[in-house]
């Protein structure tokens, strides 16, 4: 979540509730609390929930749909056609027709745009709600016996006893009643990226002006547990947690992207080009015609034709139709934005495990120290997996698979542990069989283990750990990397038995005793998603905490050029400039801890890239929260999930590469329609000077402008549903505000051409050209230009020959086939009378299609001078 700078500063002064109850004793706070440490019932659990309501920040629930409604008012351009309306009241208080129509085209954007945002939050809501966290908590079943068990997180009441364990988001705000190498990441709050270390009171008492964030008894709602467990008692959820008094303080709005900003950029260009030609036209009709009052109103008319007010409904039908699209793809958009990064995005950066690789690993090979089958390896590690209580990876889960070793490891008990974290790279766990002494069991990583082992055992031969013998270790198991499989040592410490705390420096004076090897076989459908992704230019980028020769070999099998790579620690010694320097051309980026992940993301997006970054651990939260869209699984840790813009249900770059097509025809579909409005509103303009400045009488009266521009609202309502060419999906898709103005000029003028050459026929060819013949003279412009910028959509909508090399969608076809006959009827209807018009004569038609079919082909004629120029189109 990205968040607003000032928000470290108010969480500095923000009051907690949790402060009262950071030191108190846990027999009295549970008491205040009515809970016990066998967890509330669920009677208790009702009535809490009745009185607090579930534990839900208020600014994450969508608004209520009047809020919704009245947020579909809030747009530059219905202010401005609304403003419009009300002088049009005034200055023609007897009239209500015009009025009327800006009402009408009001009430359509409005409609359908609170229409489609309230279906789009449901809808977004409903695909969040598939992805759910999830907290594990204590609570007494009907018979009185407690037990652990996973509730969803808005079912959390104050009173819980809730469990932590590493990457857990922090679900309520907390009390703890104990701990062990707990470290929380609280940068939610503050921005810091730094763990701080939390534990249970201990007796003393915290500085008297100890901030709320400098409890360390306290984890509050939002922040994630890096490593480390714990045992707490919830103190406040929903809004009176921490986190809520902050959403009451502070907007909690995401920075907004370039796409945001674009959209911005061009309704208030739109509504500047407005505010300086609807005054020119203005002054022209009143000096040349004398008629102060009908310039007047002809002037708000073309300011009207000029507003699109259809392009938050255009927006936000194409984002939602998107999401709704890409859900069908087993792909949920958190943030509707997000579609459009997705679109942009032209480099991924991925974890190997699941994506590349079948996410399914088996113990291959359990070997001693010399490479030879051993079973004392495995046994050691089966005790490690067996006894540990933070997160079980997927290597844990293939030693536990080994159930044969289940009798053998039901002797131990538990005595204490050190869990793991990215730093060391390893975690422990001490048991004890009770027989006088206790066991340290450490597995990790090679080199990490390598440097606290002091020890060798190879068979009953034990002897000290010199650098040879780990030369000649490294050696062995860069053997079994190379085969693809990952290598986890296991070492081992007998100690006599005591009640002290282990800690992390009792992780030393190790002997080692054996390696696991572990096979995680790429994925059939990798080598073919990662060729997809290429052909719409999008690389894809490795970056993993896994071992260097293992990844390579997996990148080879897939595909991918692993001529370049590097490691963590290299990483960790260049500057910005020089890491720079290194990404563009390296793939494979191996041991990497999270902070490198995240800076390989920002060096990537200072060269210009818009990164994705695909990941599902507690240490991808950093790079995900940094990448321009964050994609993670359902099935990651609660911190991924959270972090994460983009949640895909099943972990597949197959799936990946159908939503970023999704994302490229939602933003090209976007685009369609801002390029259509800018260019047909400068060429609207331009003629409309023209015809000022020569004719003894308005163009085209007032309520026919108004006609003429909902006609054509309307016709671009089916654009969300229209497809894309082939071509213009291969590549990504950023925003260029450049791009809009150059397009307008060029294609705008255009239409113009036509509409001056049709201005010349109905004066010379059908002699309307006196103030009696006006409304012949004004029936024929508004059937041109209402049908020539129709067909402009088709003409903007593809860089191919439109019709013969590429069809419009059947819903753009229908509507904009519709618009046309309708606008071809209304001169011969009673509504063409009331607003001034008459039937033409049968010969005009020849002469419009004549006009028509010149027009597409100058069209295009520009169009390929445009594409050759500047090298695209939409």
């Amino acid at each position: 979540m990205k968040i607003h700078t000032s928000r470290a500063a108010v969480a500095a002064r923000t009051p907690t509730i949790a402060s009262a109850d950071a030191y108190r004793p846990a027999d009295e706070l549970l008491r205040a609390l009515d809970t016990r440490p066998d967890g509330l019932d669920e009677t208790a659990i009702a009535e809490r929930l009745d009185r607090d309501g579930i534990n839900e920040v208020g600014h994450e629930k969508p608004p209520h749909w009047s809020v919704q409604l009245l947020r579909a008012f809030r747009s530059p351009f219905i202010v401005v056609l609304l403003a419009l309306a009300v002088v049009q009241l005034f200055t023609e208080p007897d009239d209500y027709t015009g009025p009327l129509i800006i009402a009408a085209m009001v009430g359509i954007s409005v409609v359908l745009s609170f229409t489609q945002e309230f279906r789009s939050s449901r809808a977004a809501e409903a695909l969040k709600a598939m992805v759910r966290n999830t907290a594990t908590v204590t609570r007494r079943a009907d018979d009185g016996h407690a037990e652990r068990i996973e509730v969803p997180v808005e079912e959390l009441v104050a009173g819980d006893i809730v469990h932590l364990g590493a990457g857990d988001m922090v679900p309520a705000d907390l009390r703890l009643l104990a701990a062990k190498d707990l470290f929380i990441s609280q940068a939610i709050l503050t921005g810091e990226s730094i763990p701080v270390e939390k534990s249970a009171p201990n007796g003393t008492t915290a500085a008297g002006n100890a901030g709320p964030l400098d409890l360390p008894t306290v984890c509050y709602m939002g922040t994630n547990v890096v490593s480390g467990t714990a045992t707490a008692v919830v103190l406040a959820t929903g809004p009176r947690t921490y986190l809520g008094s902050l959403a009451r303080t502070l907007s909690g709005e995401r920075v907004q992207t370039s796409f945001d900003r674009g959209i911005a950029s061009v309704s208030w260009l739109l509504i500047r080009f407005m505010a300086v030609m609807v005054p020119v036209v203005f002054v022209i009709n009143g000096v040349d015609k004398h008629d102060w009052l009908e310039a007047f109103m002809f002037g708000l008319s073309v300011a009207v034709g000029l507003t699109p007010e259809m392009l938050p409904l255009i927006v936000t039908a194409n984002l939602g139709k998107g999401a709704i699209a890409m859900s069908k793809r087993k792909v949920v958009v958190k943030r509707l934005n997000a579609i459009q990064n997705f679109g942009a995005m032209d480099v991924l950066c991925t974890d190997k495990t699941g994506t590349l690789t079948l996410d399914k690993i088996v113990l291959e090979r359990h070997v001693d120290l010399a490479g030879d089958e051993s079973d004392e390896a495995l046994e050691y590690g089966y005790l490690n997996s067996r006894f540990q209580t933070g997160l079980r990876n997927l290597m844990d889960k293939a030693v536990l698979a080994h159930r044969d070793l289940e009798p053998s490891a039901g002797r131990y008990r538990i005595v204490d542990e050190i869990p793991f974290d990215f730093q060391r790279r390893r975690m422990s766990v001490v048991v004890t069989d009770g027989q006088g002494e206790q066991l340290l069991v450490c597995k990790g990583a090679v080199e990490e283990m390598l440097a606290i082992c002091t020890q060798a055992r190879t068979g009953d031969v034990v002897e000290p750990m010199t650098e040879e013998k780990r030369l000649a270790i490294r050696a062995m198991t860069n053997r079994l990397n190379e085969d693809g499989l990952r290598v986890l040592i296991v070492a081992i410490r007998r100690d006599p038995s005591s009640d002290r705390a282990y800690g992390v420096a009792d992780e030393s004076g190790l002997t080692a005793v054996g390696c696991l090897a572990f096979l995680d076989p790429p994925k059939d459908s990798a080598a073919t998603a990662i060729r997809a992704l290429h052909h719409h230019g999008v690389a894809v980028k490795v970056i993993t905490g896994d071992n260097e020769a293992v990844t390579r070999k997996i990148c080879v099998e897939v595909g991918l050029d692993v001529e370049a790579s590097a490691l963590g620690r290299d990483i960790e010694q260049l500057d910005d400039a020089a890491l720079d320097a290194m990404v563009e051309h390296t793939t494979v980026f191996a041991k990497m801890s999270p902070v490198q992940k995240a800076r390989v993301v920002k060096s990537l997006q200072r060269l210009g890239h818009t990164v994705g970054f695909l990941g599902d651990g507690i240490n991808d939260a950093p790079a995900l929260r940094d990448a321009d869209v964050g994609i993670s699984v359902d099935t990651a840790t609660d911190i991924a999930k959270e972090s994460a813009d983009i949640i895909l249900l099943e972990k597949n770059l197959t799936v990946l590469e159908e939503g970023v097509v999704e994302g490229r025809v939602t933003f090209g579909n976007i685009m369609k329609y801002i390029k259509m409005t800018a260019s047909s509103n400068f060429g609207n303009v331009f003629s409309v000077l023209v015809a000022s400045a020569f004719l003894p009488f308005l163009p085209m009266l007032p309520l026919q402008i108004l006609v003429q521009n909902l006609l054509y609202d309307l016709s671009q309502l089916s654009i969300p549903f229209d497809r894309m060419d082939e071509e213009y999906l291969r590549q990504p898709r950023k925003w260029d505000a450049g791009d809009i103005g150059r397009f307008m000029v060029w294609i705008g003028p255009v239409s113009s051409v036509f509409d001056i050459t049709t201005f010349w026929l109905m004066w010379h060819y059908f002699g309307a050209n006196d103030v009696a013949h006006q409304s012949l003279f004004q029936s024929g412009w508004f059937i041109e230009g209402l049908l020539s910028q129709t067909l402009v959509v088709h003409m903007i909508r593809t860089r191919r020959i439109p019709f013969l090399r590429s069809m419009a969608s059947a819903p753009v076809l229908a509507l904009t086939g519709a618009i046309m006959l309708a606008g071809m009827f209304i001169p011969y209807s009673a509504l063409g009378a009331r607003i001034g018009m008459q039937p033409l004569p049968g010969v005009y038609f020849a002469w419009l299609a004549l006009t028509l079919v010149s027009y597409c082909m100058l069209t295009q004629l520009v169009k390929t001078l445009y594409i050759r120029r500047y090298g695209r189109w939409l």
